[in-house]
């Protein structure tokens, strides 16, 4: 029988899971060493359970229990255990069954199914993260349904099949519950799935941000120090839990740090320990880590360095502390961390190595990089930005960005999310959530590394071959606000955190510069808003006089937003006059406050004060609305009495409506196109979420014959297909495209003149003939395409011309084709990438594409409204609809075209690459002149598979 080191052994169904309390357990594959765990593990079930599962009290297992739970041959009999430090607290088994129920091999498809789960960790969801991942074995194995017998008393384990979303059939007979349930996936088990993750996701995090008591562990003797920073850090924001100083080399006569309790271990401290800041080296973390495990420790925070930022012995340290860590059902931040804050009344968390707390605020902050971080921090106070949560994740093993993702998405203290990320472990979920998490709130990014070619050092995440501009279209696409630099992501950080979502791109510019207001106007217009006429108060202007503008502003119906651009003003006496900036200020926001539903931004040069009179507390919106416990005060599975578990729409600028916010300010800049640059961002993301309401449909033709596409996608790829894949021959790919109504027009070889003569009368002149030769295939610049050849003396002089030119036939390929109505020449493709999903791109055929990049890309499955837009997101896009006078092209037809490639594509997974180039688009229809597909075994979907944490 098998053993965890026969090759025969299903390594891959190994998983490391989040359970519904935010804690972490291991499935695995049952193998026959397990005896002595499965013995002790029923032991330590309760006599009702035991019931439950063997339908007769059962109090142990005889030795050929033992043996028949412990010995599976990973195809019809299947066994998996969810385990915690190494033991089990949970199993699985199928049988695989006949018609008439005894034990069976294929091809019978149904399997008899049984569950049994330790009392203590009963609630979980362990039982349905279990069913997860044996259904999908099962699938696997060629098993299409699960049979079950429950007693009726057994109410648990009944909701956990009749929750699970799959179709199902139930009848009672003899006494109990007969369930069979089909295991191929479905809408509804697919979103019971990912709501489950969703739930334990962000418990996790919430149970690292909101401990009820932290130890810090290597906390040193003397001042100074990591551990001893960490510890002052925490005292000093007020942290309202329980704090412990550990070190193994603390002695009995030491009991005391900086007035916390002082321990040699966290064993000794004989009290819950939510969170451990490890502060020790690299060296001595898995003996940490191992005390922590061992003691109930939920979550670390692991600063030490030395990890896979150092090499490959550091990566492999790396994975060893993320193994031992979930082993312990722990999650961790870091390793090579900077720390974690939470500004929350109820927590006033600082662990981490910032000296001082940001002030508390609606912006959740979440860095890969310490130095970032730090800058991060600093530029949010100096501006007087507020935020709710800060993360440094430093190499990011564990814990991500889609976590927190899936906490700040329902967290009522976080309006606005800003992310600086410089690697994506997985684009396909993180675009998912992304997606999920803007149509709520506003999701601003920027992203390192962009250029490098290469995976930060200590980020050891899989590599995708797609490139980074398609992965920030795509993050767009997911309404990702996504800016270039670290000063932008603070600049709309600002604006989204403290003023209302625009309703449209006209923009009003009011001050006392009329320099300044014309630098304004151009800038709105370099970046695609409507800028009013500048309203030039003169230099003379008082602050009343501009309280008295932007109140007018706001008021008139024609503006969507305000800019608001001072200067120091002359004085009485003729000189120039920095003035108090908090007389203005309070002048602006006054006139603000009468118009709440329009943002306002401030471009001020050397007036003393402004800036942070600005973001000082003013006025607080919705003062009436209900008061909302702290975050510690509240749990994901409880909420409040009348609190709705997923967000409604939100308030301008992101916020909840209902929840308490904090004051309203106004952001400053000091130059023009900073604020401008914001103002933009805000109102791409405004329509973004408008438009979001309605994203179109995925198109349906009657005239696309998918199972023929299906069946001769079969007999392409053969019995045992490539797994490198297999690029189609052109007659197979056109026969392919036309399956799902693409035409391609017919292309003949002209290997000689008489054979390019043949080709042409047999498709009609005028023709073109064209080099296929690789270096010249798509560069019409080079003179390898001759077009409205009329007949058959055009042709031959043309057939001389290139081979004289460009080399011998044999070398050039040439090949003719019948000449198409003249248009816009463009590219269509569409390629599968395992990390990011199936893409969809589009643009103009030659340089504008390949040189300038100039190509839009879309996720598949397409909607309609993605079509539009693909068409016009490229910056030639004027081309295609009457540019200088040139007559529009039938872009409807080209929308139908992505439409169809789309289905293609998202219909059958095996076509991993499509390309049509160059597609000519005329005014009425257009004709594809070339097309390569490639097939290949269908790729894995990581996101519709079982729930398991990412290995790396």
């Amino acid at each position: 029988m098998t053993t965890a080191s026969d090759p025969a052994y299903p390594a891959h169904w190994e998983a490391d899971v989040v359970l519904r309390d935010g804690g972490t357990a291991r499935i695995r594959p049952i193998t026959t060493e397990d005896a002595e765990r499965l013995v002790s593990f029923y032991e330590l079930v309760s006599d009702e359970s035991k019931y439950y599962r063997f339908f007769a009290p059962y109090p142990r297992l005889s030795a050929k229990d033992v043996h028949r739970f412990t010995h599976h041959d990973y195809v019809d009999r299947v066994g998996l255990a969810a385990t915690v430090g190494g033991e089990f607290i949970a199993t699985v088994r199928y049988d695989r069954i006949n018609a008439q129920g005894r034990p069976a091999s294929a091809p019978a498809d149904e399997a008899e199914v049984a569950f049994l789960v330790q009392d203590a960790h009963q609630g979980r969801g362990v039982a349905s993260t279990l069913l997860e991942h044996i259904a999908a074995v099962a699938r696997e194995r060629g098993i299409r349904r699960f049979a079950a017998e429950v007693l009726p008393a057994n109410s648990k384990m009944i909701k956990v099949f009749t929750d699970a979303g799959y179709q199902q059939k139930r009848s009672f007979e003899d006494g109990s519950v007969h369930l069979t349930l089909d295991l191929e996936p479905t809408a509804e088990s697919l979103a019971v799935q990912r709501a489950r993750e969703h739930r334990a996701e962000a418990r996790s995090v919430q149970r690292l941000l909101a401990p009820g008591s932290v130890a810090v562990i290597g906390t040193g003797r003397a001042p100074g120090g990591v551990g001893r920073t960490v510890l002052r850090n925490l005292l000093g924001a007020g942290f309202t839990g329980r704090t412990y100083a550990v070190n193994k080399a603390l002695g009995p006569e030491l009991r005391e740090l900086d007035g916390v309790p002082a321990f040699p271990s966290v064993a000794a401290i004989g009290e819950p320990v939510d969170l451990a800041i490890v502060a020790v080296p690299a060296e001595r973390v898995p003996e940490a880590v191992a005390d922590c495990g061992e003691h109930g420790v939920q979550s670390l925070v692991v600063l030490a360095a030395d990890y896979a930022e150092s090499g490959p012995d550091g990566r492999e340290r790396q994975r060893a502390l993320v193994r031992q860590a979930r082993s312990y059902g722990m999650r961790l931040i870091g390793p090579n961390a900077f720390g974690i804050i939470n500004t929350a009344a109820g927590v006033r968390l600082n662990a981490s190595l910032a000296p001082e707390p940001p002030a508390a605020g609606r912006i959740g902050l979440f860095t890969q990089s310490g130095a970032i971080g730090i800058a991060l921090l600093s530029g949010l106070y100096r501006r007087g930005a507020g935020l709710s949560t800060f993360i440094s994740s430093g190499n990011r093993a564990d814990l991500s960005g889609n976590d927190f993702l899936q906490y700040w998405y329902e967290d009522p203290a976080t309006d606005v999310v800003l992310l600086y990320l410089e690697s994506i472990g997985n684009p396909r979920k993180f675009t998912r959530l992304a997606r999920r998490t803007a149509a709520a709130k506003p999701v601003v990014v920027v992203k390192g590394a962009r250029h490098s070619g290469t995976t930060p050092p200590g980020h050891a995440v899989p590599v995708t071959r797609v490139p980074d501009a398609t992965v920030s279209a795509l993050l767009r696409q997911a309404g990702v606000i996504l800016v270039g630099t670290v000063t932008e992501l603070v600049d709309a950080g600002l604006l989204l955190a403290g003023q209302p979502l625009p309703t449209g791109p006209r923009v009003a510019i009011l001050g006392n510069s009329e320099s300044l207001g014309l630098l304004t106007y151009d800038a709105c217009l370099t970046e695609g808003l409507r800028p009013l006429r500048p309203l030039d108060l003169t230099t003379g202007a008082t602050p009343a006089d501009f309280r008295a503008a932007l109140a007018a502003a706001l008021a008139d119906d024609a503006c969507d937003a305000v800019v608001v651009t001072a200067i120091p003003w002359v004085g009485e006496n003729g000189a120039m006059e920095s003035g108090d900036g908090q007389v203005l200020a309070d002048a602006l926001r006054e006139a603000a406050a009468a118009a709440p539903a329009k943002p306002v931004a401030v471009v001020h040069v050397e007036i003393g004060g402004l800036a942070e009179a600005l973001s000082a507390a003013a006025r607080t919106v919705n003062r009436g609305a209900p008061q909302v416990p702290p975050r510690a005060d509240r749990t994901l599975d409880n909420p409040d009495p009348g609190t709705r578990r997923t967000p409604p729409d939100p308030a301008p600028a992101g916020g909840v409506p209902g929840a308490p916010r904090e004051p309203r300010r106004i952001p400053a800049y000091p130059a023009a196109e900073r604020a401008v640059r914001a103002l933009a961002e805000a109102v791409r993301y405004a329509r973004w979420r408008r438009e979001a309401a309605d994203p179109g449909k995925v198109g349906e033709y009657d005239d696309i014959d998918e199972p023929g596409a299906a069946a001769l996608i079969d007999r392409l790829l053969g019995p045992a297909p490539d797994p490198r894949g297999t690029t189609l021959t052109a007659p197979d790919a056109e026969e392919l495209l036309g399956r799902y109504g693409i035409p391609v027009r017919p292309t003949l070889p002209a290997p000689d003149p008489d054979r390019a003569a043949e080709a042409a009368r047999r498709l009609g002149y005028p023709v073109a003939l064209k080099t296929t030769a690789p270096h010249l295939r798509h560069r019409p610049d080079l003179g390898g395409v001759r077009l409205d050849l009329a007949d058959e003396h055009q042709l031959a002089r043309a057939y001389a011309e290139l081979t004289a030119t460009l080399g011998k036939p044999e070398e050039l390929g040439p090949v003719v084709q019948a000449m198409v109505p003249r248009g816009v020449d463009t590219v269509v493709r569409a390629s599968i990438d395992s990390a990011v999903g199936a893409v969809l791109s589009f643009g103009l055929a030659g340089a504008a594409s390949e040189l300038l990049g100039d190509t839009s890309h879309r996720l598949i499955p397409a909607t309609d409204r993605d079509a539009a837009e693909l068409l016009r997101s490229i910056r030639t896009a004027p081309l295609l609809f009457g540019w200088r006078g040139s007559a529009p092209v039938d872009t409807a037809a080209l929308e139908e075209l992505l439409l169809r490639v789309s289905r293609l594509v998202d219909d059958h997974p095996e076509v991993v690459a499509v390309g049509l180039e160059p597609v000519i688009v005329a005014q009425h229809g257009l004709s594809v002149l070339g097309a390569t597909v490639r097939l290949a075994p269908a790729p894995p979907r990581t996101d519709l598979g079982p729930r398991r944490l990412p290995s790396y």
